[in-house]
This record gives C-alpha cells, sequence and structure tokens, in this order.
C-alpha cells in the first residue's frame, strides 16, 4: 500500500479538493461534507439514529440532507473503495481513496458539526476559514507534528466515524466561545492584519491573533488534523484488509485514462465558471 500510495501522493494532494469543487456544479454534493448534528437535540444527540435507514424512517430523507449526511457518506465511500481494490481498478482505488479523505477530514472539523458553521449566528463571521486554514497555514509546518504512527484496522467503521462526529460537535462550542473571549481581550487594532497569502497582501486575522487563538484552543487545531490524518489511513487500509488484501504492486505503473483524464478537466472548468458566475452574483 505504502508504495502504491507514495507513487501517487501527488494526485492525491491535488484532487483532495475534488469533493469541494464538485459543490459548485453537483446539487447533492454539498450534504456530503457536513452534519448540523445540533438540529436535532442536545449533545450527545441520541434522537438521531446512527444507521442510515432509521435515520430516514424517523426524519425523512429531505431533512437530513438539508442537515448533512457526512458521516453516512463517508460509510458510502469505504464501500466503493473497498470494491475498488476488490477489483483492482487503479483510477477508482486512486479516486475514492482521495474523496474519502476529504470527507473524512470534514467530519474532523467542529464547525462542520454546527449549525453556526461561520459563526453566522453569534457575529463571527469567516471563523470557519480562520480555524481550518488561517490556523494550520501559519503554525502546521514549523509547530505541528503529523507523525501518527500506522494505521490501524477498524473493525466497526459506523461506530468510529460517530465517535469522531460527536467530538467535533463537542469542540464546536469551544471554537466559537474562545474566539469570542479573545476578541474582547484582544486590542481591536491587532486582530487584522495586511498579510501574504500565496504571495498575494491581503487583510486576514494576524499572526498574533492567530497564535493567541491557537494557544486559548490549547492545540485543538493539530489534534483534530492528526485524528483525521490517522482516520483516513486507517479507512484506506480497513478497505483494503476487507478487499482481501490485493497486491498492488502490479497497478504501480499503471495511470489514468485519457477519459479519467478530460473527466479531471471538465470538473475545473464547471469550478472555474461557477466561481466567475458567483464573483458577479456578487459584484
Amino acid at each position: 500500500m505504502m508504495v502504491f500510495y507514495k507513487l501517487n501522493v501527488n494526485f492525491i494532494t491535488e484532487h483532495a479538493v475534488d469533493p469541494d469543487k464538485r459543490r459548485y456544479a453537483v446539487a447533492e454534493e454539498g450534504p456530503r461534507h457536513y452534519i448540523d448534528i445540533d438540529h436535532y437535540g442536545e449533545f450527545p444527540y441520541t434522537e438521531l439514529p446512527h444507521k442510515w435507514k432509521d435515520a430516514v424512517d424517523k426524519f425523512g430523507i429531505d431533512t437530513l440532507k438539508t442537515y448533512g449526511i457526512v458521516p453516512w457518506h463517508i460509510q458510502i465511500m469505504l464501500g466503493r473503495l473497498t470494491k475498488a481494490f476488490k477489483e483492482k481498478n487503479f483510477s477508482s482505488i486512486l479516486k475514492n481513496s482521495t474523496e474519502l479523505g476529504h470527507y473524512i477530514a470534514d467530519a474532523h472539523v467542529p464547525l462542520h458539526a454546527s449549525q453556526n458553521h461561520n459563526g453566522q449566528l453569534t457575529d463571527q463571521k469567516g471563523i470557519h476559514a480562520f480555524w481550518e486554514s488561517r490556523v494550520p497555514e501559519l503554525l502546521a509546518d514549523k509547530k505541528f507534528d503529523f507523525f501518527i504512527g500506522k494505521a490501524q484496522y477498524i473493525k466497526d467503521p459506523e461506530n468510529f466515524i460517530w465517535e469522531r462526529v460527536l467530538k467535533s460537535a463537542n469542540a464546536a462550542d469551544s471554537v466559537l466561545k474562545f474566539e469570542k473571549k479573545l476578541s474582547i481581550q484582544f486590542p481591536g487594532d491587532k486582530k487584522y492584519a495586511f498579510e501574504k497569502r500565496n504571495g498575494i497582501l491581503i487583510k486576514q486575522y494576524s499572526s498574533a491573533y492567530t497564535i493567541a487563538y491557537n494557544k486559548m484552543l490549547n492545540g485543538m487545531v493539530e489534534r483534530r488534523m492528526r485524528q483525521s490524518i490517522f482516520a483516513v489511513a486507517s479507512f484506506w487500509y480497513t478497505a483494503w484488509v476487507n478487499a482481501g488484501q490485493p497486491d498492488l504492486s502490479e497497478l504501480s505503473k499503471q495511470s489514468f485514462s485519457e477519459k479519467d483524464v478530460n473527466e479531471f478537466e471538465r470538473l475545473n472548468e464547471e469550478w472555474k465558471n461557477a466561481q466567475v458566475i458567483n464573483e458577479r452574483n456578487h459584484e
């Protein structure tokens, strides 16, 4: 597995954002990235069944899709990846591995498990990107430790991912409250700064404010990222084991077909076109 994935790490890195790009083109894509679990009561949300059929019977498919389906979709993706391994399908293994990883990572973001997903209900708009982008972009390379050891076989994937979702939901309150508290304590003219991002000078949360927030969270962003990395690797490994541990060495020499390349290009074009339309609508 290591040889196969290592040889294709550039594809995985580049295409990890494909599910986000698809949100602009496919209406059904959005709910796969989150679950506003606080819609269903209070922690630990025992009113919401963990099995898809039971949840549909109780709340209806429209309600579930409105408030997000990420824990269920992750299980669907695990099934697809297992099938791809059984068939030794190079393209399907890589595409499903990459997209499964995206959804698992989303499930580890606290605000992906909250109706107040961008602080819009508490006058904290922008906190979503602050937590999941600004903090790691500033600190991950130099401060975070991403060596998490070996992947493990997951005997009960359903229970595993629901535990991670519930931990995200339980942490969402801290993500919001600590930023609100820090905003009051921090000098107003020091909260934002014009700093470079990807070589472009933009207004964003200042480095000092970001470092202070990370300290107040006691390293939550790093912990959730580490847990996400372990989960992604373990789900890949679990799919491979469930598929009968096929030999992947013969796939190492394969590449994507012309049809696959066209599919990637089409998705990228649809995403770019949707961005242009979105920008025009906001002018």
